[in-house]
């Protein structure tokens, strides 16, 4: 950052910590004594980036992922135009699942799409079956619950009791207008 950014009060986003996906597991076991079940199922959202250089990455990603046991990949788009990548465990595995994440998100910032990364979720639901994501937020390197109701909306009181038991594992945004619905995203109905 140069001194006229200084004085024009620019600032360049943070770069996204691609490891700390790794603390989930945790957050998972603490999630777990609260009744909350992973459901194996993540995903990865992208901005589409013109050309077919994308499209490489992610076939390369899915074929390194689907070489493990118990691995599904799918694509999808959501009704906003944002690109999903989901994976899904039969095993249900949380630390196997982060793993396969990763593999997609370096796979896309090593190859120079990393702006063009949104988040990533993984599945998680409750013990009456309602799903919740914990969400990853790349320009941001923190994470936040989201707990998708009916009718698009959300049940907040939920949210924040799993930011309560989440919050020692992983970081979580402190912000709540970062907290952003992801309607329509894979596995959260």
């Amino acid at each position: 950052m140069g001194i006229f950014d200084s004085i024009l009060g620019r600032t360049k986003p943070p770069q996204a910590d691609l490891d700390v996906l790794f603390a989930v597991p945790q957050a998972a076991l603490s999630l777990q004594t609260e009744s909350f079940t992973a459901t194996g199922s993540g995903s990865v959202c992208f901005r589409d980036v013109e050309g077919a250089a994308d499209d490489t990455v992610m076939a390369d990603a899915e074929k390194l992922i689907t070489t493990s046991a118990g691995a599904t990949v799918t694509r999808s788009s959501d009704r906003f135009g944002f690109h999903w990548l989901t994976v899904t465990r039969t095993d249900k595995d949380v630390s196997g699942l982060v793993t396969d994440l990763h593999a997609v998100n370096s796979s896309l910032a090593d190859a120079g799409f990393g702006s063009a990364l949104l988040c990533s979720t993984i599945g998680f639901a409750t013990a009456d079956a309602k799903p919740l994501a914990l969400v990853y937020l790349y320009k941001r390197g923190t994470f936040y619950p989201f707990v998708p109701l009916d009718g698009e909306k959300r049940d907040n009181a939920l949210e924040l009791q799993i930011r309560g038991i989440v919050g020692e594992d992983v970081p979580v945004e402190p912000d709540l207008t970062k907290w952003l619905a992801i309607w329509g995203a894979p596995g959260l109905g």
